[in-house]
């Protein structure tokens, strides 16, 4: 364990190791304290949410182990969620998935749910200085099948629009709630397993028709958000939502596209994709997840992907305009675990981009020194970032280092293992 002294020495040479290079510390701390995470109320519970009668995972979802703990009911959701947050310095928010409302033990179906049913959420949320965020759930239900808001069958189709459009008047009242915009995320599985035997604009036709019906409403207190999806499992051969469908429909329309880093080719770089979007885009949307093989859903790590990621977000000084969610989940760990993980490594890969020294690397550029570019670029990755990391961790009053196992261990022996 490591003393506050010891925390607050190795980080004054750190600090100065940095200002050689032109990089202030406190600053990046500061800049890394008004970063917010967007927490995914679904790891807690593996998305299984609180509908009295729902239908099993379906739309290429697919969540693996049976890990003892998880959480069955609203009350152990929020006291697990707010666990996690006592490992994860800095303000956060909790996004909330539609099924995931305060129904009292009543059948709500979902084109039927209203603001009533998320009022308990907003006052837990105001009592802990949580903001909230959204999302509409296509996924689980009896009407789902292989398609929702591109279906042929009217019937469907409007079950799901409605369904949409009352998720929107939910998001707007959370934000107004919290005196700021709730990100409402609207993600749809349709596809087909094989190529269908119609044109693929058919369907997205008709998906393009219901958008325009559903974000026909205007709202203040909310931000539309459209993710597209590579595929999903049984639905591999084509994906009516696409990157393609909805970087072009958000450009067109002025929404947020939401860049799941799952939901892509494993070979592609989501971080490439961040300035093409900030040019014809008001903001981005991201959902932050670790695939391996296929969207996965991995809890997230420190990796190379995650920290070209946040080095291109503060490279663009986009941190105002990128707003920065988790999805992923994992049951064949403890779920707290993971969310303590999960968010440590986005916060670490945010606090090495902030601690790089940009001046004088855009300098070598500038001046066409392409060697001294890359020896600082190198120098860079092995200057004192984890002393800087342990002060903000002191700063914000959460475990230092590998300090918050032990809190979790003790949390599940004392109230995971009896649930």
């Amino acid at each position: 364990m490591k003393t506050e002294h010891s925390i607050q020495s190795a980080f004054s040479i750190a600090s100065d190791r940095y200002a050689s290079v032109g990089v202030n510390t406190n600053d990046a701390i500061d800049k890394l304290e008004q970063l917010s995470l967007s927490l995914h109320c679904w790891q807690a519970d593996d998305v299984g949410g609180f509908e009295s009668s729902g239908g099993e995972l379906s739309g290429g979802i697919q969540v693996t182990g049976n890990y003892p703990g998880k959480a069955r009911n609203i009350v152990e959701l929020r006291a697990d969620v707010l666990e996690a947050l006592r490992h994860i310095g800095g303000s956060h928010r909790l996004s909330l998935h539609a099924i995931y409302g305060d129904f009292g033990g009543k059948k709500v179906d979902r084109d039927e749910i209203e603001p009533e049913h998320f009022a308990s959420w907003i006052a837990w949320a105001r009592e802990h200085k949580l903001k909230l965020d959204f999302n509409s759930t296509s996924f689980g239900h009896p009407k789902s099948g292989d398609l929702t808001l591109s279906n042929p069958d009217e019937a469907i189709r409007n079950f799901w629009i409605e369904h949409t459009k009352r998720c929107r008047h939910i998001a707007d009242e959370m934000g107004a709630a919290q005196y700021d915009p709730c990100m409402m995320n609207l993600w749809i599985h349709d596809g087909s397993k094989e190529t269908p035997a119609h044109n693929r604009l058919r369907y997205r036709r008709i998906l393009e028709r219901s958008l325009d019906e559903i974000f026909s409403q205007h709202y203040h207190n909310m931000k539309d958000c459209i993710e597209a999806k590579l595929f999903g499992i049984g639905l591999e051969s084509y994906t009516v939502g696409s990157y393609d469908f909805y970087l072009g429909y958000g450009a067109r329309k002025g929404k947020i596209v939401t860049l799941d880093t799952g939901h892509f080719h494993l070979t592609e770089s989501v971080a490439d994709k961040i300035s093409s979007l900030l040019l014809f885009t008001p903001e981005i949307m991201l959902h932050v997840s670790r695939p391996i093989r296929w969207d996965s859903d991995h809890v997230v790590i420190l990796n190379d992907d995650l920290l070209d990621l946040a080095r291109e977000i503060v490279r663009c000084d986009a941190i105002d305009r990128v707003h920065v969610g988790l999805d992923y989940f994992d049951a064949t760990i403890n779920r707290i675990g993971a969310y303590v993980i999960g968010c440590r490594a986005v916060q670490k890969a945010f606090l090495q981009a902030l601690l790089e020294p940009r001046n004088i690397i855009e300098q070598c550029e500038d001046n066409g020194k392409f060697f001294e570019r890359l020896a600082y670029q190198e120098e860079s990755k092995s200057l004192p970032w984890p002393a800087v990391w342990d002060m903000f961790c002191l700063k914000n009053n959460v475990a230092v280092g590998e300090d918050y196992i032990a809190g979790i261990q003790e949390y599940e022996l004392k109230i995971l293992s009896k649930r």
